[in-house]
C-alpha cells in the first residue's frame, strides 16, 4: 500500500478529528480544489472515499459536504479495486 500512497502522492496519515471517519487515521490526495480521494485506515483495512470540502484545510477537522465510499477493504491485488482508484486519478 505504501507504493500506492507514494505513487499517487497521498498525504501522510493523520488522525481524523471530524469523526467523519470514526476518528481513524486518514490520508488524502487532491482531485481538484474541492474534491479529494481519502484512504481511511481502519485497523489493518483501508477504505477508499471520494469527498467534497471547501478546502483541503478542512480535511480531518470538519465533516465533508459530500462523502461517498468507493471501495471497502481496498486490496491492491483485486483488479476492480485498482480500476476504481485509477478511475479518479488517471
Amino acid at each position: 500500500m505504501e507504493n500506492i500512497f507514494k505513487y499517487y502522492q497521498f498525504s501522510a496519515f493523520f488522525k481524523d478529528e471530524s469523526l467523519a471517519f470514526s476518528g481513524n487515521y486518514i490520508c488524502y490526495t487532491e482531485l481538484n480544489s474541492t474534491h479529494f480521494l481519502i484512504f481511511e485506515k481502519d485497523g489493518s483495512n483501508y477504505n477508499l472515499f471520494v469527498a467534497k470540502y471547501t478546502s483541503r484545510k478542512e480535511i480531518g477537522y470538519l465533516k465533508p459536504e459530500i462523502l461517498e465510499q468507493v471501495v471497502e477493504k481496498y486490496n491492491k491485488s483485486i483488479p476492480e479495486h485498482r480500476v476504481a482508484l485509477r478511475h479518479y486519478l488517471d
